[in-house]
């Protein structure tokens, strides 16, 4: 097994950095800082959406959609693209993705984490919305397999990645399966799969980023030298740079002098590279 170090990139100071998007065209990483409502990666100073954000994806026809309060946002007119949890006070989203036929896949959650109360949605290019899971409590981490067969996905709090079969079709998900559970005192994150595939998942309370084979073996273990790893996305022109956000939020006095660049962006080069991000269809 490899152990490797990551070194700061940017010392952002995020209260939850969140969702890293490699944006090939602009030749920039996006990322999101959730509590503040924040989207990073449109230049100097990162756009602010105003209400609590989970994740930004590109979009087929050429700019970004952000998933927020409320639903999918256009991340340059503000506009309301699809609304996801609008009558829902206390509802928001978290980590969200798009599959390879151009669906947002998002988690709807409650904004005090309250066990069972979340959910996964599905939305198509049409603007439909469908329910696949439900009874979630932290929805978070998502990819699938080089094939598209496999889903990988994270209800934070089970402390696992849970792997299903995947129709890429249809987007139905079946036989729902533990695939890695990670130690009880870490919780699992945000996650990609490179393009050898396998899984890369960030480890909040963890400091670290963890390699999955695919068949679940651990194989690398990336250091981080803050606690609240969050998430993790492969970016730079080659795609071999692996990018990880992390946060301050919740941290005392005492562990944000020990853990100063707490809300950074880290990165290294492992060796394996990524794949570039799906687009949103609508």
């Amino acid at each position: 097994m490899r152990t490797l170090d990551a070194d700061l990139v940017l010392d952002a100071h995020a209260e939850v950095g969140e969702g890293p998007l490699w944006d090939a065209d602009g030749g920039v990483l996006r990322w999101v800082d959730i509590p503040a409502g924040l989207v990073y990666g449109a230049g100097d100073q990162p756009v602010s959406m105003g209400r609590a954000v989970g994740f930004v994806v590109p979009r087929a026809g050429g700019g970004f959609v952000v998933g927020a309060v409320g639903g999918l946002y256009d991340l340059a007119s503000g506009a309301l693209v699809v609304p996801l949890g609008a009558d829902e006070p206390g509802t928001r989203l978290n980590d969200g993705k798009c599959d390879g036929a151009g669906r947002v896949w998002a988690g709807l959650m409650d904004d005090g984490a309250a066990p069972g109360a979340g959910r996964l949605v599905c939305v198509e290019a049409d603007g439909s919305v469908a329910v696949r899971l439900d009874g979630l409590t932290i929805p978070n981490g998502l990819d699938w397999s080089l094939d598209g067969r496999t889903m990988y996905y994270i209800d934070s709090p089970t402390h696992r990645i849970d792997a299903f079969d995947f129709d890429p079709d249809t987007g139905e998900m079946t036989g729902r399966r533990p695939w890695v559970t990670v130690p009880d005192e870490v919780l699992p994150d945000g996650l990609t799969v490179d393009s050898e595939g396998a899984v890369w998942v960030a480890l909040w309370g963890g400091g670290a980023v963890h390699r999955y084979t695919a068949d679940g073996a651990l194989d690398t273990v990336v250091r981080v030298p803050v606690s609240q790893a969050a998430s993790c996305a492969f970016g730079g022109p080659g795609l071999d740079v692996l990018y990880i956000t992390t946060a301050a939020a919740g941290l005392s006095p005492e562990a944000l002098a020990a853990e100063p660049h707490a809300g950074g962006v880290f990165a290294c080069t492992p060796g394996p590279v990524g794949r570039p991000a799906h687009p949103y269809a609508g």
